[in-house]
C-alpha cells in the first residue's frame, strides 16, 4: 500500500495544475490563435519583483478595450458617422489587441479599418460584432488562464514557462 505524506500529493497537485496550465496556454496559440507571441515576451517580462505584471496589463488591456468598443458602438450609432474617429478607436484597440498578442482581435481590427477607409457602414457595424465577440473569446481564456495561475501560487508551485517558436 502506498502513502502520500501531505507535501507530496500537494506536489503532485501542484505537478497536474502545471500541466493543465502548460496544455491551456498551448491550446490557446496553437488550436485556437487567440494569442500570439507577444502574450509570451509578456509573460517574460514578469518576475518576483513584479509577480503581478501580466495581470495588471491585462486588466489595462481589458478596461482600455471596453472603453473603446463602447466608444466605437457610440461612433457608430451616430447619424453623420465620423469614420476618422472609428478609425481612430479602431486603431488604439488593434495597438492595445498587439501590445497583449490577442491576435484575433488585432485582426478584426485590421479588416474593421479597412471598411473604415471605404466608410462602409454595414461592413463598420458587422466587424463591431465580430471584434466584440473575439474580444468577449479573449477576455475569458486570459481570465481562466489568469485563475489557474493563482490556483497554482496559493497551492506553493511557480508558474510554468512556456516555450516555444512561432
Amino acid at each position: 500500500m502506498l502513502v502520500l505524506c501531505e507535501g507530496q500529493r500537494q506536489n503532485m497537485e501542484v505537478d497536474q495544475m502545471q500541466r493543465q496550465y502548460l496544455d491551456y496556454t498551448k491550446s490557446l496559440f496553437l488550436e485556437k490563435g487567440f494569442l500570439d507571441g507577444q502574450f509570451l515576451q509578456l509573460q517574460q517580462l514578469q518576475d518576483e519583483n513584479n509577480p503581478d505584471f501580466v495581470v495588471e496589463v491585462v486588466s489595462l488591456f481589458f478596461e482600455d478595450s471596453e472603453r473603446l468598443l463602447n466608444d466605437l458602438t457610440f461612433a457608430l450609432e451616430q447619424k453623420g458617422i465620423d469614420f476618422k474617429k472609428v478609425d481612430a478607436h479602431v486603431h488604439q484597440l488593434k495597438g492595445s489587441s498587439s501590445s497583449i498578442g490577442a491576435q484575433r482581435v488585432k485582426n478584426c481590427c485590421i479588416a474593421f479599418r479597412n471598411f473604415c477607409e471605404e466608410q462602409n457602414i454595414d461592413a463598420c457595424l458587422s466587424c463591431l460584432q465580430q471584434v466584440k465577440q473575439e474580444y468577449c473569446h479573449v477576455k475569458n481564456k486570459l481570465e481562466t488562464l489568469i485563475r489557474l495561475e493563482q490556483q497554482i501560487v496559493a497551492a506553493g508551485g511557480s508558474i510554468p514557462v512556456m516555450e516555444f517558436s512561432f
